[in-house]
């Protein structure tokens, strides 16, 4: 299963969205990765990974493709997608 989105939150998937990103593909049975639309299979990186999640360097408004395969594929996807196409808070606050 696969899905191109553009890249919505302001700081791209640099620290905050990087590692929410992260954190949301470690939630499922699935291997996820992402990597620019238009760079092909070579350009794939493993979406579990904050290193290489955030190697690549994708700015505000660009496009990704993201890939998932596994039992829990779709709804990994779904996930991952939904938070690249959010804008996510910036200050660090913890409501809670």
């Amino acid at each position: 299963m696969e899905r191109t989105v553009s890249v919505v939150p302001e700081a791209g998937l640099h620290a905050r969205p990087a590692s929410k990103l992260v954190q949301t593909a470690n939630r499922f049975d699935a291997d996820v990765s992402i990597g620019r639309a238009d760079d092909g299979d070579e350009g794939l990186v493993r979406a579990d990974s904050m290193l290489s999640v955030s190697g690549l360097n994708v700015g505000h408004g660009e496009s990704v493709r993201v890939v998932a395969e596994g039992a829990e594929a779709a709804g990994a996807l779904d996930a991952v997608c939904d938070l690249l196409t959010s804008a996510v808070e910036e200050d660090g606050g913890d409501p809670t």
